[in-house]
């Protein structure tokens, strides 16, 4: 049996030629009023820039201090004014369902924000994305290649 994939509704295709594209498409995606009760997922290997986007995005909305990678705890919450924010990182998963063990079931049906990397790690566990983010990292030391799918209408209105 094939494994089921999520539809796609749109794609965009992005180069980030430096940090600074990274930080301007986070600041953009700051300004989207769906990002208030969205899932993002993160793709890309180890040093793609994952944990770097949500930083310049948490920032981008607000959220001051000191933001640390999840890699760790698995989860760290964030409040950006009204916004609560979880940003995951199930990198150190060694099955899928790890996610059900810790709860993250109900966060995921809150209001609110949610950032996940390595989201395959929880696969077939985690809700439907409104928006994947594939990086890989380019030629260049800081050139990045940004696949962005939008699987649901939410998803579609991030893009815009």
């Amino acid at each position: 049996m094939l494994p089921l994939h999520a539809p796609i509704l749109e794609t965009r295709r992005l180069r980030w030629t430096d940090e600074a594209d990274c930080q301007r498409w986070a600041e953009a995606l700051a300004r989207q009023p769906a990002l208030r009760d969205a899932t993002v997922c993160l793709h890309g290997p180890l040093g793609a820039g994952k944990t770097t986007l949500v930083r310049h995005l948490l920032r981008a909305l607000g959220v001051q201090g000191r933001i640390k990678s999840p890699t760790f705890a698995v989860l760290e919450p964030y409040q950006a004014g009204t916004l609560a924010v979880s940003h995951f990182d199930f990198y150190r998963f060694e099955d899928p369902r790890e996610w059900l063990d810790a709860g993250f079931r109900e966060i995921f049906a809150q209001p609110g924000l949610k950032l996940a990397e390595w989201p395959e790690k929880a696969a077939g566990m985690l809700p439907l994305a409104d928006l994947d983010v594939h990086l890989a990292p380019g030629a260049e030391a800081d050139e990045r290649h940004v696949t962005l799918h939008a699987h649901t209408p939410t998803g579609q209105a991030l893009l815009s």
